[in-house]
């Protein structure tokens, strides 16, 4: 696709990857994505802020051809979907300079090979002129890895945010405008990779705050030409507490640990309680979560196998772990055929998470009435436990 203006002296010169389907091997991408880009002219000097993944280097290269002469290559952020074109932007103009944080630095010569002399470094707040154009830097850490920054755009109230704020999305469409999709892809995106790091990212919501900023240009999706949206968000998803929700990871083999699914569900409904459950031989892992994003409960439902979790619910309660979400309280049911310790595998699997252990229900084969008695009970508890959180405004 051609260069596209964002604002004056501005442009996109990125790509848009329409069918890529999975990112890192893990995430699906149900609706592509784009590795964006952009030249930033100023009277006196040019500079490109980011590449693109260098399976799409010939796109950037085409473009590339409309600018002559490049000052610098802004790296807000090492991972090869943003800097995997570099070794080739550096070859096509031997005089440009690298501009990152120290950090990126090191990191550039370690994962692309980059000659440390053509890097420079830069400090948090500190600015270089292009003319016309200032741009300030401004640290971020991780977001999500240890050496990230964004660059603001003085004259023009533009934050070049990289992946903070991002979203998987293919679209022709430059510019976001109020478009909800935007924002609930941003959500999964933020959740995927972000949620970890939510401490961090408030800080830097603090620290953004006290930017004017007319756009955000982010490393994946359009150009948010209406920021405040996606800025209210953000702190709502890292700062905000859970909703009234639970999220129910369940998988069954022979139908016993779905019957107690269908109960607890539709006992958790008559209590007031919003549930989102996942059948975890075939859900979305992005869809489960953006809803982890939310979820004050989790509950994770499996049969045991071999005398531990399912494999796909232990997989779901590795991720878990790894997120550290906001959730608040957690629960284990199932069934089993004749022992085992799934409850104190996944305990384990999930001890990251800073939430309470409710108590499990476990049945031997097919739930009978105590069973169900039990899972009654558990739902009382979750709804009490939530509406204790709404009382608290957590």
């Amino acid at each position: 696709m051609r260069m596209r203006r964002v604002t004056d002296d501005i442009y996109w010169l990125g790509a848009i990857d329409w069918d890529r389907r999975l990112f890192d091997g893990f995430v699906p991408l149900p609706d592509g994505t784009s590795y964006n880009c952009y030249l930033v002219r100023g009277s006196e000097k040019t500079a490109l802020i980011d590449t693109v993944d260098p399976s799409r280097w010939d796109e950037l290269r085409s473009n590339l051809r409309e600018v002559p002469n490049l000052d610098y290559v802004v790296i807000n952020h090492v991972e090869q979907d943003h800097s995997g074109s570099l070794p080739f932007v550096l070859d096509r103009y031997p005089n440009a300079k690298v501009l990152c944080t120290a950090k990126a630095r090191s990191m550039l010569v370690e994962h692309l090979a980059i000659d440390a002399e053509r890097v420079m470094t830069v400090e948090d707040g500190k600015t270089v002129s292009l003319g016309s154009k200032t741009l300030r830097f401004i640290f971020t850490p991780w977001v999500h890895w240890p050496e990230t920054m964004c660059t603001y755009v003085e004259e023009d109230r533009g934050l070049f945010s990289c992946d903070m704020f991002a979203a998987h999305l293919a679209s022709s469409d430059l510019f976001a405008g109020g478009r909800e999709c935007v924002i609930e892809e941003a959500k999964r995106y933020y959740a995927e990779i972000m949620m970890p790091f939510a401490s961090q990212i408030a800080r830097h919501l603090e620290k953004l705050s006290r930017l004017e900023i007319k756009w955000i240009a982010t490393s994946h999706g359009p150009v948010y030409d209406q920021p405040a949206a996606i800025m209210a968000a953000y702190r709502d998803w890292a700062v905000g507490g859970p909703k009234n929700l639970v999220l129910l990871l369940s998988i069954s083999m022979h139908g016993s640990t779905q019957k107690m699914v269908e109960h607890l569900v539709g006992e958790l409904v008559h209590r007031g309680v919003d549930v989102q459950p996942f059948d975890m031989s075939s859900a979305d892992i992005g869809k489960v979560m953006t809803a982890l994003a939310d979820a004050a409960t989790l509950v994770i439902a499996t049969p045991t196998v071999l005398g531990g979790p399912h494999p796909n619910i232990a997989s779901a309660a590795f991720t878990v772990n790894q997120l550290k979400p906001k959730t608040k309280y957690l629960a284990i049911i199932g069934s089993y055929g004749w022992g085992g310790h799934a409850v104190d595998q996944l305990k384990q699997l999930m001890s990251g998470v800073k939430a309470e252990m409710l108590d499990p229900v476990l049945c031997r084969g097919l739930p009978a009435d105590a069973d169900y008695a039990a899972l009654s009970a558990l739902a009382d508890t979750i709804a009490a436990r939530h509406r204790e959180l709404d009382a608290k405004g957590a």
